[in-house]
């Protein structure tokens, strides 16, 4: 009983160190949408870490043009944030992909910027104070039309790289510095070092005109599969059900329906409607068999949709700082030991870092500063020293 209560506890501290937000926020016409990171619409907003708390920065809620997983046209909503220092010049951009929100429209950052209710923006804070802009997707189907597209990677990672290119094109962020030769860093962990890892390796295919200078990029769940596999029966065992409507809301072939009895149906349109800490403690220590008829993750076609989501495949073009508490209950430790050696057989430059007795949220809020330090260095030239050898 006491090790529950301390892993719902957890729970509870990744929902709002991970982002639990509150309600939706408004977007006013812009320009059409075109190619991939054009901006469909953009309004003022404002970005809060705590309710009311003043950051000194101007902010826009965005929607721009991105791409599916199949590769078809998409709207994505977000949020850009700029420090209000009067720099003009050309300014370090960082595109930033936040952990699990949820799968309801409320849960997405750019709902909670303005109330003070997405807690990482605490994170993203420490950003803007060192002068640099930040650019905030909030992913495929939070905040637009459909069911949220949580954990497919290829439209995580398309998602990231258009909002940098989203930022570079608001023209009141142009005018504060944010242009396309702003150099520009990934950042994310969780499921944002999931989706921060994909745009590290799609950079170069999918939009090589970003001056991309590094990824940090933390709790990686790189291997879909082992992480489910981990999280069967334990404590973080509704994210599974989150993943399975994610996966069939990018591919609705995969017919998720079938394979639910009638608690699962129930269970599915309950997250469907709520945010990370009420899904994940609804869900906590269940087992996929309390909600199937049979585990669809084992079917073949569920099997190749999850592979399509690995990492590890391609060799981010620049240089990754790579980082995981050994003691994650929620991505296990041996996934990122994994991407480290996928990537570093690939020869690519990473720089791999374990936080020793790091849970999740330890990982998540210990590796913020060291990953943005990184980044720092890498905004000023310095060579990156990977540690693969």
């Amino acid at each position: 009983m006491h090790r529950r209560s301390t892993a719902l506890t957890a729970l509870a501290a990744l929902s709002l160190s991970l982002g639990l937000t509150g309600a939706g926020a408004a977007s006013a016409g812009q320009t059409a949408a075109g190619s991939p990171g054009d901006l469909v619409t953009s309004a003022p907003t404002s970005f809060h870490p705590l309710p009311g708390q003043p950051t000194n920065t101007r902010a826009w809620h965005i929607t721009y043009r991105s791409t599916t997983a199949k590769g078809t046209p998409n709207t994505v909503s977000g949020t850009v944030i700029v420090p209000k220092d009067g720099k003009q010049g050309p300014r370090p951009l960082i595109t930033y992909a936040v952990g699990t929100v949820g799968l309801g429209d409320s849960c997405a950052p750019s709902a909670g910027f303005p109330k003070g209710t997405t807690m990482e923006a605490n994170l993203i804070q420490q950003l803007t104070s060192r002068g640099w802009a930040v650019a905030v997707t909030d992913y495929e189907g939070l905040g637009t039309p459909g069911d949220h597209t949580y954990t497919v990677g290829r439209a995580e990672g398309q998602a990231v790289l258009d909002a940098a290119r989203a930022a570079q094109r608001l023209p009141e962020a142009a005018a504060a510095g944010v242009t396309k030769d702003s150099p520009v860093g990934i950042m994310g962990y969780s499921q944002g070092g999931q989706a921060s890892s994909w745009a590290a390796e799609l950079h170069r295919s999918y939009a090589p005109e970003l001056q991309v200078k590094g990824t940090a990029t933390g709790g990686v769940p790189g291997d879909l599969t082992k992480v489910a596999d981990a999280n069967n029966g334990n404590v973080g065992a509704g994210l599974i059900l989150m993943a399975a409507v994610g996966q069939n809301a990018a591919f609705p072939e995969l017919h998720l329906e079938k394979y639910l009895n009638d608690k699962g149906r129930k269970y599915v349109d309950f997250m469907r409607n709520n945010c990370v800490a009420i899904d994940t403690v609804a869900g906590a220590f269940k087992k996929i068999s309390d909600f199937t008829v049979r585990n669809p993750l084992y079917e073949a076609d569920w099997q190749q949709r999850l592979r399509a989501s690995n990492l590890g495949t391609r060799k981010p073009d620049a240089p990754v700082y790579l980082y995981h508490g050994t003691v994650d209950e929620l991505i296990p430790y041996a996934v990122g030991k994994q991407l480290r050696a996928d990537w570093c057989g690939k020869g690519a430059n990473v720089r791999w870092t374990s936080i020793p007795l790091g849970e999740h949220i330890v990982g998540a809020i210990v590796g913020a500063t060291p990953a943005a330090n990184w980044l720092s260095d890498r905004f000023a030239g310095k060579p990156a020293n990977g540690n693969c050898g």
